[in-house]
């Protein structure tokens, strides 16, 4: 009976008590989105929730309104090799711009000042850049780069399946490692998961050192995971390089005869800038299994042996965060007569379309080819229903027809180019890890602004009337499944 009084002191406290912690958990709430919240508008619908909803509100916030893949992605990785040297006259200079553009191109040298600002990479001189198409092109010479390698082997993939195609390559890796090769394979957790059993187990077994890049308890073949890998490099003795879009899998060899065939590019790159390709490999190599491959034999010196002038440029939720997407903004606003942008997922968010769109006013000739068939249905959809927000301000779209075609590009003005894994969706730039090259060369520029005008003239355009025209029940699918766009 003696604690009644404390009980009751209690009970009339309580609502005070409450009342104080809501009121510090509203301020604290408000002063973090205040602070740290880019967007005006989300900052404000925030606000509204935690005022409107005292204590839970500034709960929800904390679970669903901060920014944690970026904060967890730089906990992962952790510190990162020190970056391989480059030689000094391997480094571009202005006069090296100069040279490697036509009089008509030169304003493009601007971007070298934006893309080395971005990724603390110098443009590097001496390179050569070949277009592959489909693994019938890009498989064999792969191929002949890892059984011709005499000292080290770099493989990072999204995909490796355990097929056919996937087979040649682990017995190719497997006859490397017997011939005293270093061979260090990276493939992605999800991506390892695509096939049954994963190929990751039979170079196991084969004594290949195969690492899974972030593990995860997400379902195999879950379209829409967090912080994958989707980079894909191959480097052979640290000189000759391979990057672009293509995984390892018999969809994109024609020899396999695929139930399911896709059509993509690769590039073989030699030159100083295959340091960039064996540095990005590095970093997440030491993530991954915590080995720092620093040595010679992982970076030799490299000599110039073409002239394209390129950059690698690596993008992230990381340290890496926003740096593609910064690339599409200031190549978009460089642009003076034409830009050409093919890739397989087109969901761009508003500032991405107001860069499209006031190009397009300028007078630039602006193509975006999209695939007819997309192996990922939500995203088809909900690209078709952004699609009137670029056509109304004059941008051309195209729609390749089948198979599915998996290419990225973007030329400008016939003369840069970036190539590589980024796609124009929020996965790309702001989910996964991407691994893109920058080159300025106007000859390179200029055969693949040929290849993708062929392209485009196998493709349907589409026009503002298709997209107004579509029934209501499929603008209303096509919609909502918009709403999804920052998950997608």
């Amino acid at each position: 009976m003696e604690s009644l009084p404390l009980w009751t002191d209690i009970k009339q406290l309580w609502p005070h008590l409450a009342a104080t912690l809501a009121l510090v958990l509203a301020v604290s709430a408000s002063a973090h989105l205040v602070m740290y919240k880019k967007d005006t508008r989300a900052a404000i619908g925030w606000i509204a929730v935690i005022l409107m909803v005292p204590l839970l509100g500034p709960i929800l916030y904390a679970l669903l309104g901060i920014n944690r893949l970026q904060r967890r992605a730089l906990t992962l990785r952790g510190a990162a090799p020190p970056r391989p040297i480059v030689s000094p006259h391997c480094v571009a200079d202005s006069a090296g711009i100069a040279k490697a553009l036509s009089p008509q191109a030169r304003h493009l040298a601007a971007l070298d000042n934006l893309i080395a600002q971005l990724t603390k990479r110098p443009l590097l001189d001496g390179n050569r850049v070949s277009q592959l198409i489909n693994g019938d092109q890009a498989y064999p010479e792969m191929l002949r780069a890892i059984e011709e390698a005499e000292s080290t082997l770099t493989l990072s993939s999204y995909i490796f399946d355990n097929d056919r195609a996937g087979r040649i390559f682990a017995d190719a890796l497997t006859g490397a490692v017997r011939r005293g090769v270093e061979v260090r394979v990276m493939v992605d957790d999800i991506g390892a998961r695509y096939s049954f059993p994963s190929i990751v187990h039979r170079l196991r077994r084969d004594r290949v050192t195969v690492a899974r890049f972030l593990p995860t308890l997400v379902p195999a073949r879950f379209a829409y995971a967090n912080l994958r890998n989707h980079r894909k490099l191959l480097v052979a003795d640290g000189r000759l390089g391979f990057t672009g879009g293509l995984n390892i899998r018999e969809g994109h060899d024609s020899q396999f005869h695929s139930k399911y065939p896709i059509q993509d590019h690769h590039f073989r790159i030699e030159g100083p800038v295959v340091a960039h390709l064996q540095e990005v490999f590095a970093e997440d190599w030491a993530f991954c299994t915590g080995e720092l491959l620093q040595d010679e034999k992982w970076f030799p010196k490299l000599e110039p042996v073409g002239k394209v002038l390129a950059r690698g440029i690596s993008a992230g939720p990381d340290g890496d965060l926003d740096k593609l997407r910064l690339t599409l903004e200031g190549a978009l606003s460089c642009a003076r007569s034409s830009v050409c942008i093919i890739t397989p997922y087109f969901l761009p968010d508003a500032p991405l379309i107001a860069a499209l769109n006031v190009a397009a006013l300028r007078g630039v000739e602006v193509d975006i080819i999209l695939p007819e068939a997309n192996n990922l249905t939500l995203v088809k959809w909900a690209s078709t229903a952004l699609l009137w927000q670029v056509l109304e301000r004059g941008c051309r779209v195209w729609l390749s027809p089948p198979p599915f075609d998996h290419s990225k590009l973007m030329l400008i003005d016939r003369a840069w180019t970036l190539l590589g894994s980024g796609n124009w969706d929020p996965r790309s730039l702001r989910l996964n890890f991407e691994f893109d090259v920058e080159c300025y060369d106007c000859e390179l520029a200029e055969n693949l602004h040929c290849w993708a005008s062929h392209k485009r003239q196998l493709a349907r355009r589409v026009t503002l009337a298709d997209v107004d025209g579509r029934s209501i029940p499929i603008r209303l699918r096509d919609g909502l499944a918009r709403l999804l766009t920052p998950y997608l």
